[in-house]
């Protein structure tokens, strides 16, 4: 994928290992404007630029194709979960990607240093999970995760087959996890996530239908961050999960130097709440950073004070990562 392309583009790549630290982060949306930088100081690492070919998706309407992840079948291709019904706690998970005879497919073009990328989020967007399966010769993957609560979860598949005129998917298929549910609500809107003593701020507005820059700026014990690490050919990765339907919005961050900004170029494909995750790495270890953005929020009269009882208290979502 070009990096700066549309966020409607769905490529492989978030980076985040199993044991991988993961932000409590909150939201944002409209967010702040970030200050204007040269090109030079936006974030992609020296060795991003590998041809990746993006999923170029246009604004939901008319005629539009779908976000990336609502469709378990897709171009020949199908996500096929042999474990879609994993307990809590940790388990592996195996799956196979099947072409249109059924059979499974064995050889993948390998972008961004793996052949497939798989993600696993819960269903009200409070637990998240980059993980980076293993594949037999058979074609099946395995991989360790860890879902800690029964519930509704969703598992994507991004990967680029290696046959003739193939090109990059990003397949999505319901997981069930037994036991007694309890939805958690979606983290509030703040303008800053905190994880293991970084702070990252987000800047920039996520819109319908129009390109925007965010800008998501690193920081740690209050002082900027400009030695953050290349991981899988970027300083950051950025996935955006919109609330509902759990499309799923992948992109790779403009060129750049190793912080403290990483900067995306981003559309949404529709109005709507979503939820961002951005990986980086720093001193050898991945964290996430997550935030809640609402794209096209319309502008709303200012409310009355409320009470003390009638305040609302926005919790940290209890996120953890794999």
């Amino acid at each position: 994928m070009n990096t700066g392309v549309k966020i409607t583009a769905f490529a492989a790549a978030l980076a985040a290992t199993f044991g991988t630290a993961y932000g409590v982060g909150k939201g944002v949306g409209p967010v702040d404007e970030p200050a204007k930088a040269e090109r030079g100081e936006h974030a992609a690492a020296p060795d991003a630029a590998d041809g990746h070919a993006g999923h170029e998706e246009a604004p939901a309407g008319a005629g539009a194709e779908l976000p990336g992840g609502l469709q378990v079948s897709q171009g020949g291709y199908t996500l096929a979960l042999e474990t879609p019904a994993p307990p809590v706690g940790r388990s592996t998970l195996r799956f196979a990607i099947e072409d249109s005879a059924g059979k499974k497919v064995t050889a993948f073009t390998t972008e961004h240093g793996k052949e497939l990328h798989f993600i696993v989020a819960s269903r009200d967007l409070t637990v998240f999970r980059h993980l980076h399966p293993e594949k037999a010769a058979d074609g099946t993957w395995t991989v360790e995760a860890d879902l800690p609560a029964a519930g509704g979860y969703k598992a994507f598949a991004d990967f680029k087959p290696a046959a003739k005129g193939a090109g990059a998917l990003t397949l999505g298929a319901d997981l069930g996890v037994p036991g007694a549910y309890a939805p958690r609500p979606l983290p509030a809107a703040a303008p800053t996530a905190t994880v293991d003593g970084y702070q990252v701020r987000l800047g920039g507005t996520l819109d319908p239908g129009k390109a925007g820059e965010l800008r998501l700026t690193v920081s740690k014990d209050g002082r900027p961050v400009t030695d953050l690490e290349p991981y899988l050919g970027a300083y950051g990765h950025l996935v955006a999960l919109r609330q509902g339907d759990l499309a799923y919005l992948h992109v790779h961050p403009d060129e750049g130097g190793p912080g403290p900004d990483v900067s995306f170029t981003a559309t949404a494909p529709s109005a709507g709440t979503y939820r961002l995750f951005l990986d980086f790495r720093h001193e050898g270890e991945v964290r996430t950073a997550a935030f809640t953005v609402r794209a096209g929020a319309p502008e709303a009269a200012p409310a009355p004070a409320a009470t003390p009882s009638e305040t609302p208290e926005h919790g940290a979502g209890g996120h953890s990562h794999g």
